[in-house]
């Protein structure tokens, strides 16, 4: 417990005001039974001592008063008082209404999306045995050959494709993917693979007939079966190696042919002659 200047201040005047009390109590004392002793030395001696304790009494009290008076501020002209941290208030939180929903809507249609952006786990691409026992190509292909994301559409102009999408409506006739590529060695074997829900449609494998690097397509023209509606991917191979797959969808049932008529020759009659 530290005990600051006026606590200790206040402290000794009260013990002094103690002391006066108990001195003139004294004093009082010690000089009436002074003078009821009959003897005439021990009843001066009494009163005598009865009047002293009155007389520290007057001087402790003098000394009280200033103590009081002046003892405070004379110590702190010696020891000026330092500025002590006052305490900061606390910051309560006084809780907000919370607003509780009363009524709560629950969708009746979950809209579900053509294509999803959830990746699904999807085999790694390769080449069928049969496509590869096509390969006619004896130059060795480029490993860091490089082919850009697959863009379709139904038709291209000067190696670009016009109108490209990803969900395409029947009548579908020619079907364009159309990339950009580089690092490509001319004479390498690629191969493109067209699938439509897994099953493959359409393929084609020849040497590369292109340059190093820049715009390219291929293509597939009335698959068989036909575009009938489903998932469609593209897959492109240099060599043996896969380099980039495409999607799209086709909607709507393909047109059917109208078989035309064709006219049959009849046999025409003969005429037979008989002899009467």
């Amino acid at each position: 417990m530290q005990l600051d200047v006026h606590t200790a201040v206040q402290t000794a005047f009260f013990l002094a005001l103690i002391g006066i009390v108990a001195g003139i109590w004294l004093g009082v004392r010690a000089i009436r039974e002074g003078r009821r002793n009959p003897f005439f030395r021990i009843r001066q001696r009494r009163i005598a001592s009865g009047w002293w304790s009155i007389f520290f009494s007057i001087l402790l009290g003098v000394f009280a008063f200033i103590l009081q008076r002046y003892t405070e501020p004379a110590v702190y002209r010696i020891f000026p008082p330092t500025a002590s941290p006052s305490r900061m208030p606390t910051i309560t939180l006084t809780p907000t209404i919370t607003l509780t929903p009363t009524v709560t809507l629950t969708p009746t249609i979950t809209l579900t999306p053509a294509i999803s952006d959830t990746p699904t786990l999807t085999p790694t691409p390769f080449l069928p045995p049969a496509i590869e026992a096509q390969f006619q190509s004896t130059v060795t292909p480029n490993p860091e050959a490089i082919f850009s994301r697959l863009q379709f559409a139904y038709r291209i102009s000067e190696g670009q494709p016009v109108s490209p999408a990803i969900i395409f409506q029947n009548p579908v006739r020619h079907m364009y993917a159309v990339f950009t590529y580089d690092k490509m060695v001319p004479g390498a074997q690629w191969t493109a693979l067209w699938y439509r829900d897994g099953k493959l449609i359409c393929s084609e494998t020849k040497p590369w007939d292109g340059a190093i690097g820049g715009y390219g397509f291929a293509d597939c023209i009335e698959p068989l079966g036909g575009w009938l509606p489903g998932n469609y991917e593209v897959q492109i191979f240099v060599g043996m190696d896969w380099k980039v797959v495409g999607k799209f969808i086709v909607q709507g049932e393909p047109p059917t042919s109208t078989p035309s008529l064709t006219p049959s020759l009849s046999p025409m009659p003969t005429l037979t002659r008989t002899q009467a």
